[in-house]
């Protein structure tokens, strides 16, 4: 079946048609007002102010980096703030239980005193952003080329201790176009966010990996949470005497919707993209990289499923790590499936070829292409050993737990309790131990023999086999339960005893010794090379290219995305329509299928046609078909991180949540396909008509404001 699958998919992008074209481009907030006059052609009535001002409140007090990779936004001066379920998805699974399931059933907060705290979430506002590049790299010119990194780094820590001098901001300097530019990043951190609703997984989740990163998209991806401050106003840890939060600035939420062509900024805090690279770490992606990590996520997700359907407790405590482990690795595939549909190795070659024929004339950056591939060359053992370390040892469940005891400072350390505690609640033994086998085996079979550990291969050897030894690893490690974890720390002597003694301390600190020594160190001396001719390579682009805008990479800071809500042609013959509505669901609805299965009231509502006022007319005046909408696409260029971003119409109001892209589009950290590539959010009137018609929180609707 999922051979089948891929090579419909392999059909359909080789058909592909362009489409209406999507605009490219992450762009610095403060640096905005270069892209105001595009952004009004494509009809914003934005000024640059509006979007990023530090003297008066602008979009950027109302956005934030929730926890540590996705986005969020104030829609209320009471501190509300909306993301997507998935970026929630940890908190509401960590107060999930058998008898309180919230990821089946939602979470409604009816009250502030019913809001629940997630102890580690944190949500941070950028307070301001400055170009410092001149202080960063100050004296970097007059001294030794070793010496340059300390330099830097001091540099660094100068100008951020200034800059939270006497404040009790948080301050990060980010590195963009390699080290050709850097910036300083100001933030207000809060520390009690609070969550106050989640709808049903089935809602929240609907369609679950099958649909993900799909179009048509039916899925109500929002979370909703409170942030929390002291009387004051400023960041303090939870407290039953912390009041919500007063922003700044926080969004009207338009419940007009959108049509084709509309204006839509996302505003958020994308991770990491790559568009620099050459052809040869083009090559190792699409031709290693990708097809590894697919297989091995393979063997992982297949073991979790096959315990989650025989179980409902364990369905709940692997809920998050399935859904990590499976996003990413369908993203691998369709960016694969991106890079080859573009011929991107080819497109990367073409372009090196030209720029190397005008640096020959060009001292300066003559042959830092040859340099970069002889680079790439040196560290290709080292980086496939470290996908398969990543992959195929650092990810067994055993071995967290072992983390966490090797950091701890002793047995009463509060810190690593509360940590293993956590751990255990969400841990079944018996998938750690079936997917180690199979992990392990793998990375026997396709890594060089000297990047296997001895405490590994000599084990192996003595007990016949992978399979044996991790059988015998799991029977005899004090690690793979609670209980025997307190009984065998006891007392400091009895801790001090584990971490030396125990089979998975051992396997542990084998692996991490050949790890650092063997594999991380050799991979980062080359990767500094490769960074430092990216350097000169991204700087020469610039000035081979001078009428070209340049973005720099995402790299998890705040940018400003955007484009029109449009659809697309995904093969010949097919048009994807821009919006998907509530009779998509109903089509889809299976009460066989767990991600499938909507609750009975959303079934109800749709029998009645009770949409209240948040229906829409999808057919025509003189016969009318009134539904709900639940998605749209639009042609912004969105990434990781981008989560949760807010989606702005023309006048600044959220009319939807960002939360995915389309399967085409999952290249565009590579290379940007302006035909194929669309960002898919939640409309915000769906979002709306769960809480009020699902959930029966119409109050929180109270707060917000609506236009």
């Amino acid at each position: 079946m999922k051979s089948r699958f891929t090579l419909i998919f392999l059909l359909c992008l080789l058909l592909s048609l362009p489409g209406v074209r999507a605009d490219q481009g992450m762009w610095l907030p403060s640096l905005i007002g270069s892209r105001i006059r595009d952004m009004k052609s494509k009809g914003a009535r934005l000024t640059a102010r509006d979007i990023y001002d530090v003297n008066r409140a602008s979009f950027k007090d109302a956005v934030v980096l929730f926890g540590r990779g996705c986005t969020g936004e104030l829609v209320s001066d009471q501190g509300l703030l909306l993301t997507n379920h998935h970026c929630g998805y940890g908190q509401i699974q960590s107060h999930s239980s058998v008898e309180h399931d919230y990821l089946t059933n939602g979470f409604w907060a009816m009250s502030r005193d019913e809001e629940l705290p997630n102890p580690g979430l944190t949500v941070s506002f950028l307070v301001r952003m400055e170009d410092v590049t001149d202080r960063v790299t100050a004296g970097l010119d007059t001294v030794a080329y070793g010496r340059r990194e300390a330099l830097l780094r001091s540099n660094i820590e100068r100008v951020k201790q200034q800059a939270t001098e006497g404040t009790h901001y948080t301050a990060d300097v980010e590195s963009f176009y390699y080290g050709n530019q850097y910036f300083l990043f100001v933030s207000e951190v809060f520390r009690d966010v609070r969550l106050v609703a989640a709808p049903p997984s089935s809602i929240g989740k609907f369609g679950g990996d099958t649909d993900n990163w799909m179009w048509p998209r039916h899925t109500g991806d929002f979370s909703i949470f409170r942030i929390y401050a002291d009387k004051e106003g400023r960041p303090a840890d939870y407290s039953k005497e912390n009041v919500p939060y007063r922003p700044k600035k926080y969004f009207t939420i338009s419940t007009r919707g959108v049509k084709e062509g509309d204006f839509t900024l996302v505003y958020g805090c994308p991770g990491s993209t790559q568009q620099f690279i050459t052809s040869d770490a083009v090559d190792f992606v699409l031709n290693f990289s990708d097809p590894t990590k697919i297989g091995l996520r393979t063997l992982r997700l297949d073991v979790i499923a096959q315990a989650q359907q025989r179980d409902p407790a364990i369905r709940i405590a692997y809920a998050a790590k399935q859904a990590s482990i499976a996003n990413a690795w369908k993203k691998w595939q369709g960016e694969s499936l991106g890079l080859e549909r573009l011929g991107t190795i080819d497109k990367k070659r073409d372009y090196e070829r030209r720029f190397a024929t005008w640096a020959a004339s060009h001292p300066e950056y003559a042959g830092v292409l040859d340099r970069l591939r002889e680079a790439y060359a040196g560290q290709r053992k080292y980086a496939e050993a470290r996908d398969y370390y990543n992959e195929a040892f650092s990810v067994i469940e055993l071995m967290g737990a072992a983390r966490e005891v090797r950091k701890a400072t002793g047995p009463s350390d509060g810190a690593f309790r509360e940590k293993l505690e956590a751990f255990y609640k969400d841990y079944s033994v018996e998938i750690d131990r079936r997917i180690a086998t199979l992990l392990l085996s793998e990375y026997m079979e396709h890594v060089p023999e000297e990047f296997v550990p001895e405490v590994l291969a000599g084990n192996v050897r003595a007990l016949g086999g992978v399979a044996a030894y991790v059988d015998w690893l799991y029977s005899h490690s004090a690690l793979t339960s609670a209980e025997k974890l307190a009984a065998a720390t006891a007392d400091p002597v009895a801790f001090e005893a584990l971490r030396k003694e125990d089979p998975a301390m051992k396997l542990l600190d084998g692996f991490t010794t050949l790890y650092t020594e063997q594999i991380a160190r050799p991979y980062a001396r080359y990767q500094n090379r490769i960074d430092s001719l990216y350097n000169i390579y991204v700087r020469g682009q610039r000035e081979f290219e001078p009428g070209r805008d340049f973005f720099p990479d995402a790299n998890l800071t705040l940018r400003v995305a955007y484009g029109q809500v449009g659809g697309y042609a995904p093969a010949d013959g097919v048009w994807h329509k821009p919006l998907s509505t509530l009779d998509g669901i109903i089509a889809k609805d299976d009460p066989s299928i767990y991600d499938y299965d909507i609750p009975q009231r959303l079934r109800e509502l749709y029998a009645a046609k009770d949409y209240g006022r948040w229906a829409i007319n999808v057919g025509t005046k003189r016969n009318p078909h009134y539904t709900v909408p639940v998605c749209f696409l639009a042609t912004n260029h969105t990434t990781g991180g981008n989560s949760g971003s807010p989606v702005l119409n023309g006048r600044g109001e959220l009319v939807g949540i960002n939360f995915d892209r389309t399967w085409l589009s999952t290249m565009s950290d590579i290379e940007f396909d302006p035909a194929m590539c669309r960002n898919i959010a939640l409309d915000i009137r769906y979002l709306l008509f769960v809480v009020e018609k699902v959930g029966g929180a119409g109050y929180l609707l109270e707060e917000m404001t609506l236009k």
